[in-house]
């Protein structure tokens, strides 16, 4: 029985070996162009971080989670709260991580947008201040408005609000001064002063304790420049 095969035609071999290169090609062409455009918006997003223009992002409502959508009154009561800033991208010295940079390019791409003018809340010693450790990424949406990117690092220290309420406002601050020095003219001992101490004597001790410890934080602020959180929450000045 003879079998019948056909023969190869070279003509044609060599045709499909070039389709076939053609197409390999032009899919690595398709990938080398995507590369690039992915890159060249990288870039773009690093600028826009660098940027300290704040400006409304045209996003598209539609598509944003809510529960990512925070009004400027709630961000300032967070940061009176842990004593934090909420400075433009551009002041922060520590490195952005990359997943909030895949982030920001899924938002664009998601909304056909360029998001620009960043915001981060953080502490003091992660930003670049001028002279007169949980930070969180904000794009502004405009009238007081910002949307959270990403968060990033570990969360604050449990008691970190309560360490900062005293340096929250002016009143909290007295209010502390008060309690520390009640407590320490409870520690002087009876006698030290007269025979036996009087309750106005008393009261005498805890104001000059008082006007001691104030004297020292007031000197204590000016010098080192302090400040309290209500006042340099969104400040760039180095008066933390």
């Amino acid at each position: 029985m003879k079998l019948n095969i056909s023969r190869t035609n070279l003509q044609e071999q060599l045709k499909k070996t070039r389709n076939k290169r053609i197409d390999e090609d032009h899919i690595m062409d398709e990938v080398r162009e995507i590369l690039k455009q992915d890159d060249i918006r990288e870039d773009n997003i690093q600028k826009n971080l660098k940027e300290t223009l704040e400006q409304a992002n045209d996003l598209n409502f539609d598509l944003l989670d809510s529960n990512r959508i925070y009004h400027k009154d709630d961000i300032y009561n967070l940061c009176i709260n842990y004593r934090l800033r909420f400075l433009d991208a551009a002041l922060f010295k520590s490195e952005i991580p990359y997943e909030a940079i895949t982030r920001i390019k899924h938002l664009e791409i998601e909304h056909n947008t360029t998001l620009k003018g960043f915001k981060i809340i953080a502490p003091s010693k992660l930003f670049k201040l001028k002279n007169a450790d949980d930070p969180l990424l904000f794009a502004p949406m405009g009238n007081d408005y910002f949307y959270l990117v990403h968060k990033w690092g570990n969360d604050l220290h449990p008691l970190r609000r309560l360490i900062m309420w005293p340096f929250k406002t002016l009143e909290n601050f007295l209010a502390l001064l008060l309690i520390t020095s009640f407590l320490t003219a409870l520690l002087v001992p009876d006698g030290l002063f007269s025979p036996q101490q009087s309750t106005t004597q008393f009261f005498m001790i805890f104001f000059f304790i008082f006007k001691w410890f104030a004297g020292i934080s007031i000197f204590y602020g000016f010098k080192m420049g302090k400040n309290f959180s209500t006042e340099i929450w969104d400040s760039k000045y180095f008066n933390a």
